[in-house]
């Protein structure tokens, strides 16, 4: 490949994964360079009011830990929210030129598969029957049993310090 030069990147349209949603529905398509505080504030605005009842997370490649990361935050400061995620492949496609075109090399053309998550929150019941709901959890629960072991922990070491002295 040291003979040729990526002259563009195409990315192909990737069909929303959620075919019965209403043409209103904000979607976020998170992206390697997007900035989570921006992203955050486009979705809660759009979900603490009750203007929306549903939202979309979209992210592909290298954006999909940052698109989860974005989803685990909306769900702990908008509490009760049911969710659906579908993981799929999204294709991009690479065109390479030859870096000297009278070298006789051909332009070449890459077909690559790119994982993609697309996450649906809402306010209202999903079908839990299908593959990727989760329903609303309770995280009061988790973060007191943290807090407690935390504590255990922490009392410990403050014997064992004491200990020796």
């Amino acid at each position: 490949m040291e003979n040729y030069l990526k002259a563009r990147t195409v990315e192909q349209p990737c069909p929303c994964p959620f075919p019965d949603l209403p043409g209103d529905t904000p979607q976020v398509q998170v992206k390697d360079g997007s900035k989570i505080r921006n992203l955050m504030g486009f979705a809660v605005g759009r979900m603490e009011p009750d203007a929306a009842r549903l939202i979309v997370f979209t992210g592909a490649g290298k954006s999909v830990a940052k698109a989860v990361t974005c989803v685990e935050i909306l769900k702990r400061r908008v509490r009760g929210l049911h969710q659906h995620t579908r993981l799929l492949y999204r294709t991009q496609q690479e065109v390479w030129e030859p870096r000297e075109p009278s070298a006789g090399l051909d332009t070449l053309t890459v077909n690559r598969n790119v994982p993609a998550i697309w996450v649906l929150l809402s306010k209202d019941p999903l079908d839990s029957s299908l593959p990727g709901y989760q329903a609303p959890g309770c995280f009061n629960a988790l973060w007191a049993q943290a807090a407690k072991e935390e504590g255990v922990v922490s009392q410990r070491k403050d014997l064992n310090n004491h200990l020796k002295l």
